[in-house]
């Protein structure tokens, strides 16, 4: 089963735009995980708990990074996962 990555955004947010397209080349690179897409304005208790930390990343339910993606971490978080 493929890790879960868990992108928390904002529409018109650039880091947010620039998180997406670098999970997107993790992934499109050969790095298999899901991609799940979280606009934290559809939930009033999202947007509390992230509005100053966007873009938030999260992998199989555990907090990646914040305030952009720390590639670094998730590559060895994902290594773990995938085994």
């Amino acid at each position: 089963m493929l890790p879960t990555v868990k992108l928390y955004a904002r529409p018109d947010c650039h880091l947010c735009d620039e998180a997406r397209r670098e999970l997107e080349a993790i992934r499109s690179g050969g790095t298999p995980f899901i991609l799940v897409e979280v606009d934290i304005d559809s939930d009033d208790a999202l947007l509390r708990r992230h509005l100053e930390r966007i873009p938030v990343i999260e992998l199989d339910g555990e907090e990646v990074s914040a305030l952009g993606l720390d590639e670094e971490a998730l590559r060895a978080r994902l290594a773990t996962v995938s085994g």
